[in-house]
C-alpha cells in the first residue's frame, strides 16, 4: 500500500512546537492519516466516483460516523494537501530578505510549495484530481484560494497601502505561473521535475513583460 503521508499532511505549527504531542492528539493524527492513505489507495484503484464512504470507513477500520470527525467529504481528503498553503507562504516570505524583489520572492515561495509534488504518488494524485468534473472544479477553486493566501502573505511582508494593488496582481500572476507549470508537467507525464516547469513559466513571464 502506498503511503501518502508526506503528500497530504505536512507538519503544522502545533506539530513543530516545543510542546510534546499528547497521546490523544497523536492517535487522532494517526487515524486521520490512515483514513487518507486508505481513501487515496481506493480512489486510485477503483476511481473516485466508485469509491464510497462506507468502503473507506471499512478499509480504515472505523465507522462511517467516525469518518466525519476527520473529513467532511471524499473531496476533502483529496484536497487536504492544500490545508497549510497559507502558512507556508507566510513562512517562506517572512524568511526572505527585504531586498529580494517581490517577483523573486513569489517564485521562491512557489518553489517550496511544489517541492511536495515531485514523486510518482504526486502524479497519481494529480491525475485523480483531474479525473472527474467535481474534482476539476474543486481544483480550480483551490487555485483561487491559493491566490488569496499568497496575496495575504505578500501584504504582511509589504504592508504599505499603495503597494496592495500591485501585490494582488503579483499573486494572480504567480499562481497563474504555477498553474501553467502544473498543466505542462501533467501533459508531459512528469518526464521532468515540476520545478523545471515552474522555472520556465517565470522565464516566459520575464521575457514577455521584459521584467
Amino acid at each position: 500500500m502506498q503511503n501518502f503521508g508526506m503528500l497530504i499532511f505536512m507538519p503544522n505549527d502545533s506539530q513543530n512546537s516545543s510542546r510534546p504531542e499528547g497521546l490523544r492528539a497523536r492517535k487522532q493524527r494517526q487515524t486521520r492519516q490512515r483514513i487518507a492513505d486508505v481513501a487515496l489507495r481506493l480512489f486510485l484503484e477503483h476511481g473516485f466516483e466508485a469509491t464510497t464512504l462506507d468502503a473507506i470507513a471499512a478499509s480504515a477500520d472505523i465507522s462511517r460516523r467516525t469518518f466525519f470527525h476527520y473529513f467532511a467529504s471524499k473531496e476533502a481528503i483529496v484536497f487536504a494537501l492544500e490545508s497549510d498553503t497559507e502558512q507556508l507562504f507566510r513562512t517562506v516570505l517572512a524568511a526572505s530578505t527585504n531586498d529580494l524583489p517581490p517577483l523573486n520572492a513569489v517564485r521562491q515561495a512557489l518553489s517550496v510549495i511544489i517541492s511536495r509534488y515531485q514523486t510518482e504518488e504526486a502524479r497519481s494524485i494529480d491525475r485523480l484530481m483531474r479525473s472527474t468534473e467535481a474534482l476539476r472544479a474543486r481544483k480550480q477553486a483551490n487555485y483561487a484560494r491559493q491566490e488569496t493566501a499568497l496575496y495575504n502573505a505578500l501584504s504582511e511582508k509589504w504592508p504599505a497601502p499603495d503597494r496592495q494593488p500591485g501585490l494582488r496582481l503579483l499573486a494572480m500572476v504567480g499562481i497563474g505561473a504555477m498553474r501553467l507549470a502544473a498543466d505542462c508537467w501533467h501533459d508531459d507525464k512528469g518526464q521532468r521535475p515540476l520545478q523545471n516547469y515552474l522555472e520556465e513559466a517565470f522565464q516566459r513571464l520575464r521575457a514577455e513583460f521584459d521584467l
